[in-house]
């Protein structure tokens, strides 16, 4: 005798954007697992045709309110490349600054407020705040600090409007990053503190073969620059990743899935960590050993201390800079507009972010291709959840519906970023 059990959960909380997972399960066999992206496409790609390459940075800021530096940095990077243009050292700087505040808010934000309920079994941040208030008050703090960095350099925490092709349209004195400078220290301690707390959560035993995937830079963490490589060798300027990845529409999601040879593959903070670690500085290299990370980590769920420990390298990588900082001679370069065809890829909180763009002879964008790095994880998250789902058969649907959330969770998914989460559905025969 058989019987279908269907879990569905309305929306599932805790994630950016709306989806659906749908799991079947015959007798201890795993027989379709879908992440349905029902999130409305966006067409952000189709509306930057035909506008000057000089609003492209604007528009791709609005493509998500959580990680809009990331948009800017990887569409000027890519125009910059077809302008030949080089920018001053000290705007390099500035850029790697407000990278560092949206890191610092967007890990915050997931470490305390998305994630750390799933490990200590409470529905939503609010509940976990009414027993630890203290806890989600210095998360804020430090979720403040990156805002303030972030409104500091770029006008504003949502959206920021200061990032230029060639530069920033304005770029500031060392005296006026001085009031940062101590909200930073304070966040490095609360980053350090985070750490040594995420360390005591109890960690499912799931591990998986991943291929990893990030950019990696010879001197330095990577966030604007670098090769892609992976575990497996593969070792690849920016301008050849679409030789290597490909995506493909899947009947069951308005977002692509991408694929690398044909496989699933993972980025993210625990792709960087695996693939970067030595680059990091010693001191964050001796907490990540202290606290039990060395890679190569292969458990997602131990994704929540990465976020952690990359949270310390930038409050400490704002705080270098801070010290070195000189003002540029000017602002940003400008270049007369020409017709060609650039990509960059820079590392988003949630992973690796590629943008292609063709403009004309005037500056008007032919074409523009953006990858985020949650359509390059859906593919990768489903298989986690087929490979998770045996080992929870024994427990409840209620217990194993909250797991599987979980696992979801573990990438910080962005849907809308996605679609250019979420009701589960169980079901057991």
């Amino acid at each position: 005798m058989s019987r279908t059990r269907s879990i569905k959960v309305g929306t599932l909380a805790r994630v950016e954007g709306e989806g659906a997972l749908h799991v079947r399960v015959a007798g201890d066999r795993v027989t379709d697992v879908k992440l349905e992206i029902y999130e409305p496409p966006r067409f952000f790609e189709a509306f930057l045709r035909g506008r000057s390459y000089r609003e492209v940075p604007d528009i791709t800021a609005r493509i998500c309110g959580i990680c809009p530096v990331a948009y800017q940095m990887s569409s000027v990077h890519a125009l910059e490349k077809i302008l030949g243009i080089t920018v001053h050292p000290s705007v390099r700087m500035l850029r790697r600054l407000i990278y560092c505040g949206e890191w610092i808010e967007s890990h915050a934000l997931h470490v305390y407020m998305l994630h750390a309920p799933d490990f200590l079994n409470y529905p939503d941040v609010l509940t976990l705040a009414r027993d630890h208030p203290d806890r989600v008050k210095k998360a804020l703090e430090l979720k403040k600090a990156g805002n303030d960095l972030m409104t500091l350099l770029g006008g504003r925490e949502i959206h920021p409007v200061s990032v230029c092709v060639g530069g920033f349209h304005r770029t500031p004195s060392p005296s006026a990053l001085l009031p940062i400078r101590d909200p930073l220290r304070r966040a490095r301690d609360l980053a350090v503190e985070t750490v040594e707390w995420v360390r005591t959560l109890e960690f499912p035993d799931f591990e998986q073969d991943y291929d990893f995937v990030a950019l990696s830079h010879p001197e330095e963490y990577p966030f604007n620059e670098g090769r892609l490589v992976s575990n497996r060798g593969l070792d690849i300027a920016v301008e050849e990743y679409e030789e290597h990845f490909h995506e493909k529409q899947v009947p069951h999601s308005n977002s692509l899935h991408s694929v690398h040879k044909g496989r699933a593959y993972h980025v993210g903070p625990l792709a960087r960590f695996n693939l970067n670690f030595e680059r990091l500085p010693e001191s964050v290299k001796t907490l990540a050993r202290d606290s039990g990370m060395t890679p190569p980590c292969r458990n997602p769920f131990k994704s929540i201390t990465v976020r952690a420990l990359e949270t310390v390298f930038a409050c400490e990588e704002a705080l270098r800079i801070l010290e070195e900082y000189e003002p540029p001679p000017k602002p940003r370069v400008d270049a007369e507009p020409r017709a060609g065809t650039g990509c960059a890829c820079t590392e988003a909180p949630r992973g690796t972010l590629y943008h292609r763009y063709e403009i004309s002879a005037d500056g008007s964008v032919v074409s523009a291709k953006i990858v985020p790095p949650t359509s390059q994880n859906l593919k990768r998250i489903e298989e986690d959840v087929r490979q998770l789902v045996p080992q929870l058969l024994n427990l409840s649907d209620e217990e194993m519906t909250r797991r599987c959330e979980q696992s979801v969770r573990n990438y910080d998914p962005c849907i809308s970023c996605a679609t250019h989460f979420l009701k589960v559905t169980l079901e057991r025969t």
